[in-house]
């Protein structure tokens, strides 16, 4: 990971005079980082052309430790909030869509499939900074603003495991891209969810098998690494039928590898293979 990222988005602290219990389709929440300069923050607000009836939260670097402490070192969470999201809600049944700018790290689909391990649906969310961030605390930030504006609560270690799987899915990113990397995780969450491995060796064969199935070499360490993560994830409350539900609704959008070039040539070779086999038995029953 690179190192010195000014943080990004931001752990939002509860304000008591606002409530977000009622919000609606179509209501705006903006964070916005507590360290932003004044000129910086009407910068951002103007970026996400911000409605003036949108509920606005000025959020502090405090609660970024809290989530990533012991996933990544302290000196690359920073002591500053800058970053800052616009989260605005959906239709019911209508899905996530995740957008970003000057986010260099944390791609839109692990911020998306993130999100869907902690419960997070039906929102459309913009997050962006004034300048280049790796986007690390950006999650946190998110799902405090989702708590806010549904009133539903996430318990602290499903937001601690969702933040370790969007760091876990970037470094896994550097090694195998990013797109794969996305695809990998999105497959497991999906096979867990519909039926949950009982061992260790059990999830050590579903990682190795989705990971062939895909065409992605893990080295040990990495297998290692995502059975420590899904174990974790196995082990706190998450609603795993909502997952399998908000998965099947994002499946397009956490397909990015297919729109690839890489992508591309694998299903061209595919279609050459088919192409070649049925001119070959076309020519031996003499069509």
């Amino acid at each position: 990971m690179k190192k010195w990222f000014t943080i990004f988005i931001l752990l939002l602290f509860m304000i008591p005079s606002v409530s977000f219990a009622d919000a609606i389709e179509g209501d705006v929440i903006i964070t916005l980082g507590e360290n932003l300069t004044e000129q910086q923050k009407q910068q951002i607000l103007k970026e996400m052309n911000a409605p003036d009836n949108a509920e606005i939260i000025t959020v502090t670097n405090a609660e970024e430790h809290k989530y990533l402490g012991g996933i990544i070192p302290k000196g690359q969470i920073g002591t500053k909030a800058i970053s800052s999201s616009k989260i605005t809600i959906g239709a019911p049944g209508s899905g996530l869509q995740v957008e970003t700018n000057n986010i260099n790290w944390v791609t839109k689909e692990m911020y998306m499939n993130a999100l869907i391990t902690a419960g997070v649906k039906d929102a459309v969310i913009y997050i962006t900074a004034p300048f280049p961030v790796s986007g690390t605390a950006a999650l946190t930030g998110l799902m405090k603003a989702y708590e806010l504006s549904s009133n539903e609560a996430i318990p602290d270690e499903v937001k601690k495991v969702a933040n370790e799987e969007m760091v876990k899915t970037a470094q896994l990113g550097e090694s195998i891209g990013n797109d794969k990397a996305v695809a990998l995780l999105a497959k497991i969450k999906e096979e867990i969810a519909k039926n949950p491995p009982q061992t260790d060796a059990d999830m050590r064969t579903l990682i190795e098998r989705i990971a062939q199935e895909l065409g992605i070499t893990l080295t040990e360490d990495e297998i290692n690494s995502l059975l420590s993560l899904f174990n974790k994830m196995k082990n706190v409350n998450i609603d795993w039928n909502q997952v399998n539900e908000q998965l099947a609704q994002a499946k397009d959008k956490l397909s990015a590898f297919l729109q690839t070039e890489e992508g591309r040539t694998f299903i061209q070779r595919i279609v050459d293979i088919l192409r070649e086999i049925w001119n070959a038995l076309r020519g031996a029953f003499g069509a």
